[in-house]
């Protein structure tokens, strides 16, 4: 179609990959973020072999690598402490990483100077009071008072998305899954060079993120979805690893600083009917969002993203577009939502368990796939 001028609403991982793919095809692209000072928690994120496929097709790869550490290998523990499997990554991209770990910061720079640099305007603290879809045009009013016509409208704004709620109001909501996770930054030890996932009714990863850090991250039960003050975070997330293999409860006392702690309740979210309304479509975790079990949520927002520009860009109406987006990524992204909750209502006992060994690996071998 022709090129458009597109609104994207959401400033985070999804939204920059989207600015960014839709400006190397030429759109003119706006991207608004309601957080004035556009900031990210400081903790790690897992980035995995398909995530480097996208960043080398959005000519990202050298930047994005430099951003963090690279991985080949995946070590998985029995609760016990015992390490029961060492599963390698296929690495997609030759004479790099298969995966990489990264802190969200860092990611953060990569992925909105690409943005800002490649043309799309960037404006912070600003979100939308009325998107009004006229069939012709998307006419929308902005929180600091300005108003502009779009033709097509992105809402890439996340899990609680105010933009799904607008254009599908029957649409489902987040789920609580009774569990939640906490993350934390630590001192990586000499010679890890895998990330390392510890198996139990509570789960532990340990993913190196540069040559001295990797974080940690929790996942307990929570069933009453409590909210834990923060001056009482760092003993709270020592507390729920009190029981966990030697090697874990040996890291306790270096979880001290509360503001370095990152607590979040889990909620997923799928959404099986339509993925559009008009001219405004979702992406990320406004249509999947999905449980960090298999590490997956931010590398289905950023092939969400290259979809959608390509499909764009082939079609000669959006409603064409939108419909081939929805229809390459929905198995695979309700693949990785419904597959990542199965591991947790495992651990939580509300399932049957699920080997980590053998779920790593297919996943693996799922998104190695095409997309």
């Amino acid at each position: 179609m022709e090129k458009a001028n597109i609104l994207i609403i959401g400033g985070g991982i999804g939204g920059l990959t989207s600015a960014i793919a839709l400006r190397r095809q030429g759109f003119d692209v706006t991207v608004i973020e309601r957080d004035p000072n556009w900031s990210v928690y400081g903790v790690g994120i897992i980035q995995q072999s398909n995530v480097l496929r996208a960043m080398h097709h959005l000519d990202l790869l050298q930047e994005y690598v430099a951003a963090g550490a690279g991985f080949d290998t995946v070590e998985v523990f029995a609760p016990d402490g015992r390490r029961v499997a060492r599963v390698p990554s296929p690495a997609l991209v030759e004479g790099y990483p298969a995966n990489m770990g990264v802190a969200r910061p860092a990611l953060h720079k990569v992925l909105g100077d690409r943005a800002i640099g490649s043309g799309a305007t960037v404006k912070l603290g600003v979100t939308t009071i009325r998107i009004d879809d006229r069939g012709d045009g998307v006419d929308v009013e902005f929180s600091d008072g300005a108003s502009a016509r779009f033709d097509i409208v992105i809402g890439a704004d996340g899990v609680y998305s105010q933009t799904r709620a607008a254009i599908l109001p029957d649409a489902p909501k987040p789920e609580f899954t009774g569990q939640a996770v906490w993350r934390y930054n630590l001192p990586r030890p000499e010679g890890m060079d895998s990330l390392q996932a510890y198996n139990g009714p509570t789960g532990v990863g340990l993913v190196p993120i540069s040559t001295d850090l990797m974080y940690m991250f929790v996942t307990t039960p929570e069933p009453d979805n409590p909210r834990y003050p923060r001056e009482t975070l760092a003993a709270s997330m020592r507390e729920k690893i009190a029981l966990c293999p030697p090697a874990i409860r040996a890291l306790a006392e270096q979880i001290t600083d509360n503001d370095g702690v990152v607590y979040r309740p889990l909620e997923t979210l799928m959404l099986h009917g339509p993925w559009h309304k008009g001219r405004v479509v979702l992406l990320g975790d406004a249509v999947h969002a999905t449980t960090p079990h298999l590490g997956q949520g931010a590398g289905m927002a950023i092939e969400d993203s290259i979809v959608l520009a390509e499909e764009l860009v082939k079609a000669d109406t959006h409603e064409v577009a939108f419909t081939a987006y929805r229809g390459r990524r929905y198995e695979r992204c309700r693949y990785i939502v419904e597959q990542s909750l199965a591991i947790c209502m495992g651990q939580l006992g509300k399932g049957p368990a699920v080997d980590n060994h053998k779920a790593t690996a297919e996943m693996f071998a799922m998104v190695s796939q095409p997309i």
